[in-house]
């Protein structure tokens, strides 16, 4: 038995399978009407510490990004930048300092979809717990009110990654929204959940009418309900690339 060849095919194996579902994630992101142009990134680690991760390649549509075309990237590689095929300035600077310091955002998904954007340029961009899905952020979202720019410098990736801290969620205020999650399926389901709760509340605030907001009790007690369908997330994720390898299946290659 070769124990050191098994452990490489297996990691080898993880990053594929990462890589697929990563691949997946940006083609959903076309279909829901997330995606912005060729802006935007998704990451993944892929090494122990977090910091070797995959992101997509620069300036590349989501709709044609395929899991061999990924870029694995090192946080601490200082020399990134200065290479042929370096990523976009905004996800290294991002990404890197998401994975080289929060060990719990295992992928990471920064986007700046319509209704979750519309919502980071109010004044108060908080989601209020007015049904079950804005009452999931109850209390469990960070908000970032100190957007410095395109987050092109390293300074501005080390702010936003400190200000996600323990959360899985951040809503960036004049900017967008980030998502972290221990695998792709969680993070897509709470991207996909988030863009829910921010169409909801537009759609609300656009009525003129008072909110109906649920009580701190109630609204606690329906976000921790949603841990009870934690395991929806995977099925969720599932069956979307299902419909992908139907339709779409140039993702996996």
């Amino acid at each position: 038995m070769n124990i050191a060849a098994d452990i490489v095919t297996d990691q080898q194996n993880d990053e594929r399978q990462l890589r697929i579902d990563l691949a997946a994630a940006f083609r959903l992101a076309v279909r829901f009407g997330w995606h912005e142009a060729v802006a935007n990134h998704f990451s993944a680690a892929v090494s122990p510490d977090g910091k070797r991760f995959l992101v997509n390649p620069r300036w590349r549509h989501f709709s044609t990004i395929k899991a061999s075309e990924l870029l694995l990237l090192d946080a601490d590689d200082t020399e990134t930048m200065n290479r042929p095929d370096a990523p976009d300035p905004s996800a290294w600077s991002i990404h890197s300092a998401i994975h080289r310091n929060i060990p719990h955002a295992r992928v990471a998904l920064h986007l700046h979809p319509p209704y979750s954007t519309a919502l980071a340029g109010l004044k108060d961009p908080s989601i209020k717990p007015i049904d079950q899905n804005t009452a999931r952020f109850y209390n469990r979202m960070a908000i970032d009110l100190s957007f410095g720019g395109i987050a092109a410098e390293g300074s501005e990736g080390e702010r936003i990654a400190a200000t996600i801290g323990n959360h899985s969620t951040v809503m960036m205020g004049n900017h967008g929204v980030t998502v972290v999650a221990p695998t792709v399926a969680e993070a897509f389901d709470n991207m996909y959940y988030l863009e829910r709760a921010a169409q909801t509340m537009v759609l609300a605030y656009s009525t003129g009418q008072p909110l109906s907001v649920m009580s701190d009790d109630i609204a606690e007690q329906t976000a921790a309900e949603w841990d009870a369908y934690k395991g929806a997330s995977f099925a969720h994720f599932d069956e979307m690339k299902r419909i992908l390898d139907r339709e779409d299946p140039g993702y996996a290659d």
